[in-house]
């Protein structure tokens, strides 16, 4: 039983490891398109300039009603960040990293122990699932050119 559960959990790595992998490969092939990176970052621009994401900015008050306000915009300000950083060269390793860094910034750093860190962790996941459900939501409907 225990080496079924194992062996289980071995193959569900294994394939996110599989997963991230094409998708990396993917991911590096649109990146060296200037074409289609600068179409990308024009519809995300979009998104924010039109403040098509009101609607969840008010749901993350509305539904997860947390009394520290600047937990609301981490994913937004990391979403930004990353939008910054993508260019039609940018290496998928330097889009990593500046995630990477806005987690350590933003998440881990102010854990106050191991409690808190789990706690502010799966709420930022949630969340960051949530914004990124409702960009790709917004860029299918409204900018299809830059979704593709």
């Amino acid at each position: 039983s225990s080496s079924l559960t194992e062996t289980k959990e071995f193959v569900k790595r294994l394939r996110r490891q599989t997963d991230l992998c094409n998708l990396v490969k993917t991911v590096r092939a649109l990146f060296n398109n200037n074409s289609v990176v600068t179409v990308l970052r024009s519809g995300l621009h979009a998104i924010f300039n039109k403040k098509s994401l009101d609607a969840t900015e008010d749901l993350f008050q509305k539904k997860f009603r947390n009394p520290k306000k600047r937990q609301k915009s981490i994913q937004l300000k990391c979403l930004k960040n990353f939008i910054s950083s993508l260019t039609s060269s940018t290496d998928i390793r330097d889009l990593l990293s500046c995630l990477s860094s806005d987690l350590q910034t933003f998440v881990i750093k102010p854990s106050k122990n191991k409690e808190a860190l789990k706690e502010q962790a799966s709420d930022f996941m949630l969340k960051w699932n949530l914004l990124l459900n409702n960009v790709g939501k917004i860029l299918t409907i409204n900018k299809t050119d830059s979704f593709g």
